[in-house]
C-alpha cells in the first residue's frame, strides 16, 4: 500500500508540474506574441535558448493543442512539444522538426491522416501545413531530419503508441507549408 501511495503522489506531482510548466509557457507566448502577418517574416530570431517558447501547435481534426518550446531534452519533452535545435525554426525555410511523447501530447497522432491541417502559431507568424505522409522508422533513421528545399514540419513520436516501455520505432508525420495564397480555410 505504501508503494502504491508513493506512486500516486509521484504521478500527481508530475501532472501538477507539467500543468504549471504549460501555463508558464503559454503566458510567455502571450507576452511576446505580436500581431501575426499570416506569412513568413525574417523578423524572427535565428536561434533560441533551450526552454524558450516557439509557439503553439494545433491539429484541429485531432483536438491537439500544445505549446512548442526550444529543445529536445527529456525535461522539455516531459512538459511540452520540443523543437529540435538542429533544424530550422518554423519562420525559417527548411525542415523544422518537433517531437513529443507518444503517451502525452502526441498520443492523438495515431489517428492523423494525409491531408490533415496543422497550424503553428508563433510570435513571428502563423504557419499552416498539410500532412503529406506518415512513416514508421527506426530511431537511427535520421533522413527524416534532412534539409528540404520547401518549408516542412516534421513531427516525431515514439511508436507503437500503446507499447509498454521504451518504444522500438518512431512515428513520423511530414507536412508541407501551404502558401498563403493557396489557403482555402
Amino acid at each position: 500500500m505504501a508503494v502504491g501511495a508513493v506512486v500516486l503522489i509521484w504521478a500527481a506531482l508530475d501532472i501538477a508540474l507539467a500543468t504549471w510548466s504549460r501555463r508558464q509557457d503559454e503566458a510567455n507566448l502571450r507576452r511576446i506574441h505580436a500581431p501575426v502577418t499570416e506569412k513568413k517574416t525574417s523578423a524572427g530570431p535565428a536561434s533560441l535558448s533551450v526552454g524558450d517558447p516557439v509557439g503553439t501547435l494545433y491539429i484541429p481534426r485531432l483536438g491537439v493543442a500544445g505549446v512548442v518550446v526550444e529543445g529536445d531534452e527529456s525535461h522539455v519533452l516531459d512538459r511540452a512539444i520540443g523543437h529540435l535545435p538542429d533544424t530550422p525554426l518554423p519562420w525559417q525555410t527548411g525542415n523544422s522538426a518537433l517531437a513529443a511523447h507518444r503517451d502525452t501530447i502526441f498520443r492523438p497522432l495515431k489517428d492523423v491522416r494525409s491531408g490533415d491541417v496543422l497550424r503553428l502559431a508563433t510570435p513571428h507568424g502563423d504557419f499552416t501545413y498539410r500532412v503529406r505522409e506518415t512513416v514508421i522508422v527506426q530511431p537511427d533513421d535520421l533522413w527524416v531530419l534532412d534539409a528540404t528545399p520547401v518549408s516542412m514540419l516534421t513531427l516525431i513520436s515514439c511508436y507503437p503508441f500503446h507499447y509498454i516501455g521504451p518504444a522500438p520505432e518512431r512515428f513520423i508525420v511530414r507536412a508541407e507549408l501551404i502558401p498563403v495564397e493557396a489557403r482555402h480555410d
